[in-house]
């Protein structure tokens, strides 16, 4: 697993799972001009501070720093997704969590983040999850907002909780997936894999083959 360490920001890959320490993740819906591991690897730092999506890496490493953590994990640069390997084995334990709204507008309904594939696992699986909005500025923890999330995602609270997802049927667990989009539509199968505690063989390219594989799998 690679981590970015959250002062010096700077790229570490640990092999053991023992020898992970505790790290920070970033859930957000990607945008223009994220900043991979190739650009981390091969651009300047001065090229990277001009991307968009440096920005939210530069916020997330110190609000990480600001809770006493010192690395990061963010699916934008810390995944080499040029490798096959590296990419399927991300995914099938991926099961892990900010936000997209405006500071002053709490209305969180209104967050693209609520619409996207990857999110619902992101939004279940952490025992301790904090929304920020645009600016960085805390709106709740997931305990604190359990209520609205609850009516946004069509989730009962007791499965905001991953502890409680082995009493959700089949049919409850797609039906909180049906309205959320993914930019390839294996996604739509892959980023269902945690919820539903099952791995696959990963091949971008099927089309809706992975969607036919899953269900046949349960």
């Amino acid at each position: 697993m690679r981590l970015l360490h959250s002062s010096r920001l700077e790229m570490t890959y640990f092999i053991a799972d023992e020898d992970i320490p505790p790290y920070a993740i970033l859930s957000h819906t990607w945008g223009e001009e994220e900043v991979s591991l190739q650009d981390w690897q091969s651009l300047s730092s001065s090229d990277i501070n001009f991307k968009r999506g440096y920005s939210k890496i530069k916020r997330c490493c110190e609000q990480a720093q600001h809770d006493g953590l010192e690395w990061a994990w963010l699916d934008t640069c810390c995944i080499d997704k040029t490798s096959s390997a590296e990419l399927s084995e991300a995914i099938n334990s991926m099961f892990r969590c900010c936000m997209d709204v405006p500071a002053l507008e709490f209305n969180l309904a209104r967050s693209r983040w609520f619409t996207r594939g990857w999110t619902l696992q992101e939004l279940i699986a952490p025992a301790n999850l904090i929304f920020f909005s645009m600016d960085w500025r805390p709106l709740g923890t997931k305990s604190q907002l359990h209520n609205i999330l609850s009516s946004i995602t069509g989730l009962e609270k007791k499965f905001l909780n991953s502890k409680n997802l082995e009493l959700a049927s089949i049919a409850k667990k797609m039906s909180w997936a049906a309205s959320r989009k993914s930019s390839r539509i294996e996604d739509t199968a892959y980023s269902l894999l945690g919820i539903f505690d099952n791995d696959m063989r990963l091949i971008y390219g099927e089309g809706k083959r992975p969607l036919r594989d899953s269900k046949k799998s349960y």
